[in-house]
């Protein structure tokens, strides 16, 4: 690796980060504020951001051959063309090809000149998404253009207007196209071949590819280029920048965890007196999982050394008592706990528990929400910073600005990859005093598959709660397609008739409280007709949070049989006596979601079941996804099938790692780099540690808190 040394007499890259980006042509200072918003302030900037995808216009695909959701090129005939009043205003082309394959051109904004181009007898190029029509395969507003004579090779359908390379599609923002970022990516990477880019990583690991050539065809693919193994990421170029990525990622958390390391915490000496109240006082015993990870946290507790230890367990492992010890033993040595979930609903629960818990020991636990009114706000901030609140319960509301703590020494995040790692740096930074900070406890009901875990959380002591309560059953899945409901319902009945209450969950496409509230009181309406003689109830995301709150502990107490919900049930509901859960429109929803809401029941000692029930012609990876559910209750191994489905991305979620978000590796796709990885980001950061800074700034920024910031 070359030095950074004294002078940094470094060309390329650190060159090209010096480099404003209004330097490159056709960058004014309108067009600077929204690159901006990407993060892009520098020449160096530009080139690392990277393409999300590829659209492929170099081969023209036979309109017989043309596959529903595919993006692809086709040429053809105007067959006919005309302007429809059905509704809606539309023009309809159709097309056909050689061999008289037809397809519909369909477009709803059109102006006369566009009219003409598509007048009969024309022959055209599309480019757009093949979809299912009313009678055959169209393109809605597919870009087109006529080809001429001039130049048309007359072989067929083949043309000379083929692009010669892929086309790179950025991340962009509003106002800013993606015409506009090709051509600032243009001007990026001429500044790229006349300057290079300095290689970070040891050479004694290289792929094969030097870094300005990867970067080269990465954003400007040329006709020659492998274009499936561009597609899949398996291309060279790809690998060597997501081996770069993904070093620079967990140089980034290494940074983190080594800032936290550096710093004090309270060393918490408790005997664990009030642990033992707390325990004592359950009607039940905890298990030998529970007693090892509050152990594992206690260890951490009296090292003087913050911890950031991470505890997953599967739904219903009984993570909330292992945070309420935890806090116990906190309370016990006069420090303040503060306790996160990023719901309303959730953060409800956790209020509910602790109280429960915690209030008949003598100890005050209290609610700050931002929805609270002003001076139960008011009353709730003083309490906590005069030290008389011992335990606060909230929301975000936590680490805004105006809360301070008396003597925060333990902060527990629930759901925690929900949060980012600025988010979580903000609750712990609220108990900082004479350069002390508190400790730290994450938990997460969504197992995490270790691929990610020593990737993504690398900055955290990982613990695993991997035993359920004893007298838990097995909760028997089954699948039923939706024309069998009334089966469905009668199931229904027949546990409420035994005794035992019933959740029945709607889903919707569309990512829409309104419509989802919309369709779960539809359905309450008609199960109340249908089962005269239950109680139906609902519950929804926007219900007043007394409103809902209420409903859950009328079902709790069993004042309801039947509880109409949507999806905001997902976490921190806990009634023994569900048994049965109905999940509708199972299709549309993740894996690991399904395993949550599956996991509101089997809290009791009876037999627990799940339905899930589906639309008729479920695509292959619904059909996985219910096999799976079918077949297993492990979450590990559903949180493992559930990323190789989805990709890291989504199973992580948008806010996941902070800023951190990968722009062109896949945990998935290169796990296999991740032991390499590891050697690598552990050998620059004992041996090279000025090159630490320079790629974490160069792959998420100077702004992040990755960054050093911290």
């Amino acid at each position: 690796i070359r030095s950074a040394g004294k002078g940094r007499a470094w060309s390329g890259c650190m060159d090209l980060d010096s480099i404003p980006v209004t330097r490159l042509k056709g960058v004014g200072p309108k067009q600077a504020e929204k690159l901006k918003r990407l993060q892009i302030v520098s020449v160096q900037d530009v080139l690392f951001h990277l393409p999300l995808r590829y659209q492929d216009r170099t081969r023209v695909v036979a309109i017989r051959d043309l596959v529903p959701g595919l993006e692809v090129v086709c040429t053809g005939v105007v067959l006919s063309s005309e302007v429809l009043f059905r509704g809606r205003r539309s023009l309809l082309c159709t097309i056909a090809d050689s061999d008289g394959s037809e397809l519909v051109l369909r477009f709803f904004h059109f102006n006369q000149q566009q009219q003409q181009k598509l007048r009969v007898g024309n022959r055209l190029r599309c480019f757009g998404e093949v979809r299912r029509g009313p009678r055959r395969l169209e393109m809605v507003h597919p870009e087109f253009q006529t080809i001429t004579p001039g130049n048309d090779t007359g072989s067929g359908d083949t043309d000379s207007t083929n692009e010669n390379s892929l086309t790179p599609i950025y991340p962009v923002t509003e106002g800013l196209h993606q015409l506009s970022m090709r051509k600032i990516t243009d001007a990026a990477l001429s500044h790229l071949k006349n300057a290079g880019v300095d290689e970070l990583l040891p050479s004694t690991y290289a792929v094969g590819i030097s870094l300005k050539e990867a970067l080269l065809t990465v954003h400007r693919p040329q006709a020659d280029v492998d274009v499936d193994g561009l597609l899949s990421g398996d291309h060279p170029s790809v690998q060597r920048l997501a081996l770069e990525e993904l070093v620079a990622h967990r140089l980034s958390v290494q940074q983190i965890r080594h800032a936290t390391k550096t710093q004090l915490a309270p060393v918490i000496t408790s005997k664990q007196g009030l642990c033992k109240q707390l325990i004592d006082s359950l009607d039940f015993k905890l298990t030998s999982a529970q007693l090892r990870v509050i152990d594992e946290i206690h260890q951490d507790l009296v090292t003087g050394m913050p911890m950031l230890r991470l505890v997953q367990g599967d739904v219903g492992s009984g993570k909330t008592l292992v945070a309420a010890a935890a806090a116990a033993i906190a309370v016990d040595s006069g420090y303040q706990v503060a306790v996160m979930a990023p719901t309303e609903i959730l953060a409800e629960q956790h209020l509910l528990n602790f109280s429960a818990w915690f209030e008949p020991l003598g100890l005050k636990v209290g609610w700050l929400k931002s929805k609270l009114g002003v001076r139960q706000k008011r009353d709730a901030m003083e309490s906590i910073a005069l030290g008389q609140t011992h335990i606060a319960v909230g929301t975000h509301a936590l680490f805004q600005q105006q809360v301070d703590f008396h003597q925060l020494g333990l902060t527990i995040v629930d759901e925690q990859h929900r949060f980012g790692v600025d988010q979580r740096l903000s609750l712990r930074e609220k108990g900082m005093a004479q350069g002390i900070v508190p400790h730290q406890l994450t938990m997460t009901a969504t197992p995490i598959p270790r691929t990610l875990a020593m990737t993504a959380y690398a900055d955290l002591d990982c613990s695993i709660i991997d035993e359920l309560p004893p007298g838990r059953q097995t909760i028997v899945t089954a699948a039923i397609p939706n024309h069998r409901k009334p089966e469905v319902i009668e199931r229904v009945a027949a546990a409420i008739d035994d005794g035992r209450q019933v959740y029945w969950v709607c889903t919707l496409i569309e990512e829409s409280e309104a419509l989802q509230a919309s369709a779960a009181e539809d359905t309450q309406l008609e199960l109340a007709e249908l089962l005269i003689n239950a109680r139906v109830s609902l519950v929804h995301g926007r219900m007043q949070a007394k409103e809902k709150e209420d409903t859950m502990q009328r079902f709790k107490a069993h004042e309801i049989d039947l509880l109409v919900a949507t999806t905001v049930i997902e976490v921190g509901v806990d009634v023994p006596n569900a048994s049965l859960i109905v999940i509708e429109n199972a299709e549309r929803l993740g894996l690991s979601q399904l395993h949550q809401l599956r996991g509101r029941v089997g809290r009791g000692t009876q037999q627990s079941s799940c339905v899930l029930m589906f639309e008729k012609g479920l695509s292959q990876r619904a059909r996985d996804r219910i096999g799976i559910l079918r077949e297993t209750n492990d979450g590990f191994l559903i949180a493992e099938k559930d990323l190789e489905l989805r990709g890291a991305g989504e199973v992580l979620g948008t806010r996941q790692t902070g800023s951190a978000q990968f722009k062109i590796a896949d945990l998935m796709r290169d796990k296999k780099m991740l032991p390499q990885v590891k050697v690598i980001s552990d050998e620059i950061y004992s041996r090279h540690p000025h090159q630490v800074l320079l790629l974490i700034s160069r792959w998420f920024g100077k702004d992040s808190p990755e960054y050093g910031n911290v």
